[in-house]
């Protein structure tokens, strides 16, 4: 009986048009505002927020405040994977998903107080994961001991940082991309080495741009491979 409920509640919150789109434009693995998905679903914000609490009580959704705003996701792969088999099903109409206001050269990569964001951030989380380096677990990145080694030989004082005053690798949900990129003091350390080695400069227009040299991506991609979690546009040419 309790399988059978569940299965009855969940399809009610999913079977709504409204509640539907908000799930197919969250089904690209970003995070997003209640004011985009109001516009993904095509209802109100007020609407949206009705929505999204009931999503969020019936366990398929996520809320992260961060700053002034407040990020949905899905609750986790296992929604994810329910969501994409549902999406098997054939349907003419077309999924929506909101369209990101970010200037370009903002989305690509840019300083987050004293880490990086932006693409080339995500990318390099991305990277250093499939590479069995690092791991995202409740919303908070971990090194790995291989992931040590292979830092410490890039020049970071691993253990130095270990010892400061703050998060050693938070996940910082990127305002951009919607996804998490590596804050604390390990996200700061990696911003310092590609300046310091100048695989990545600073725009002298807008101190929060960094752009990533030819020579930077040749060694990101040398060590890590990065362009395979990269978008085309983005790889220095």
């Amino acid at each position: 009986m309790s399988t059978n409920y569940n299965l009855a509640t969940i399809g009610a919150l999913i079977g709504d048009p409204s509640r539907a789109l908000m799930l197919s434009a969250l089904q690209d693995g970003c995070a997003w505002t209640a004011g985009e998905l109001a516009s993904a679903a095509g209802v109100s914000n007020s609407t949206a927020s009705e929505h999204l609490a009931k999503l969020v009580d019936g366990n398929l959704l996520t809320v992260c405040k961060q700053g002034r705003h407040r990020y949905y996701n899905l609750a986790s792969p296992q929604v994810a994977d329910a969501l994409e088999a549902l999406s098997l099903i054939p349907s003419d109409r077309p999924r929506r998903k909101p369209s990101s206001p970010v200037p370009k050269p903002m989305r690509e990569a840019r300083c987050c107080y004293d880490h990086l964001a932006g693409r080339v951030a995500i990318g390099l989380a991305d990277a250093l994961s499939a590479q069995g380096y690092l791991d995202l677990a409740e919303n908070n990145f971990s090194l790995r001991p291989e992931g040590e080694i292979f830092l410490s030989g890039l020049g970071l004082d691993i253990g130095a940082m270990r010892t400061k005053k703050r998060h050693f690798a938070r996940a910082c949900l990127d305002w951009s991309e919607r996804r998490y990129h590596i804050a604390g003091s390990l996200g700061a350390g990696l911003l310092t080495l590609f300046l310091d080695r100048h695989w990545a400069r600073r725009s002298q227009t807008d101190r929060r741009l960094i752009t990533i040299t030819p020579a930077g991506f040749q060694e990101l991609e040398s060590h890590l491979h990065l362009s395979r979690y990269m978008p085309e546009e983005t790889i220095a040419k």
